[in-house]
């Protein structure tokens, strides 16, 4: 059965009473085609004038959505299966929140790299909810220097509610391995595209995210807090979550705007949780066209594009 979000309802309502024309018609033999038909155009409609008004609070319900795709979704539909994970630090253990392995996409070996998030209790709790720990940033770390070894590119999916904020992160270096992530990636020579699929949050977004191209699609949020964190410090309650989620400017038509993101994936009317198929078609076609362009250009100066890309992001007063 279908989750629904709170603005979703008409939407819920609708589609049950599709479902109910089509029953009456197969117990009763009546036809009842034609109310499906208006019923079909009223979902259209209803769904059309829901989601070109959403507001920064629903966008971040929709990443958030448990039917949305995670990373292994995408990852399965873009090799089509043609994907060999690969575990472990080398040093502490194998972080079940940071996935990563080579795939193939359309015969274009590709370095995958991301946060997992878990479809049900028993996954989340595996998965650690999404949020990586130190040892998960320097797995994703060998792997991006595994591709580099062997010149393949590499793609990031980031979805995460933050780096894991755990004593036992903080005394095994969770800064130090995200800020080492971010300068090794920096330097990195082969091409890098990091695309956000759901949550981008703080440090733990970062940590795989500096690449030649940074990508968002369009129903996530890309910020260095959360809208519930926000509003406890600055409003000593959770319940300013939306006024933060405006505040921020963590969309991605925001990001694109600030010039953060380079690219904003545009999802099916009614989100990727319910039209996966085509959102995986999407970000496929979009990964191909930005590899094509990044492979012709020459590693020294990919480098220094990347750099400047970064630079240019904030104001720096030397004085």
């Amino acid at each position: 059965m279908a989750n629904y979000l709170p603005f979703e309802e008409p939407i819920c309502v609708i589609e049950e009473e599709i479902l109910k024309a089509k029953e009456i018609e197969t117990n009763s033999g009546v036809s009842t085609t034609k109310m499906v038909k208006d019923l079909e155009r009223k979902l259209k409609n209803t769904r059309e004038d829901i989601f070109k008004n959403l507001t920064p609070w629903q966008r971040v319900q929709l990443s958030r959505h448990p039917d949305r795709p995670y990373t292994l979704d995408y990852i399965d539909a873009l090799t089509g299966g043609d994907f060999v994970e690969l575990h472990g630090d080398r040093n502490v253990k194998d972080d079940k929140a940071m996935v990563g392995g080579f795939g193939s996409i359309d015969g274009q070996s590709v370095m995958f790299v991301g946060q997992q998030k878990g479809t049900n209790t028993k996954q989340r709790q595996y998965r650690n909810f999404g949020m990586p720990n130190p040892e998960g940033y320097r797995k994703a770390l060998r792997l991006f220097r595994l591709a580099e070894k062997f010149n393949k590119p590499i793609v990031t999916l980031i979805d995460t509610p933050g780096a894991f904020p755990g004593l036992e992160a903080e005394e095994r270096g969770q800064g130090e391995a995200i800020a080492r992530n971010i300068y090794e990636m920096m330097n990195l020579k082969v091409p890098v595209i990091c695309i956000i699929i759901g949550e981008g949050a703080s440090g733990g977004a970062l940590g795989i995210g500096v690449g030649d191209k940074i990508i968002m699609l369009e129903n996530s949020w890309y910020s260095v807090i959360s809208p519930e964190n926000c509003s406890t410090i600055l409003w000593r309650s959770w319940d300013f979550k939306k006024e933060a989620a405006e505040a921020l400017k963590l969309t991605s038509t925001d990001m694109k705007n600030l010039k953060i993101v380079d690219e904003i994936i545009k999802e099916p009317i009614g989100g990727a949780h319910r039209f996966r198929e085509e959102t995986f078609a999407n970000v496929k076609k979009n990964i191909q066209k930005h590899l094509a362009k990044l492979q012709k250009m020459d590693p020294v100066k990919r480098v220094e594009k990347r750099i400047e890309k970064f630079c240019e992001m904030g104001v720096y007063n030397g004085k």
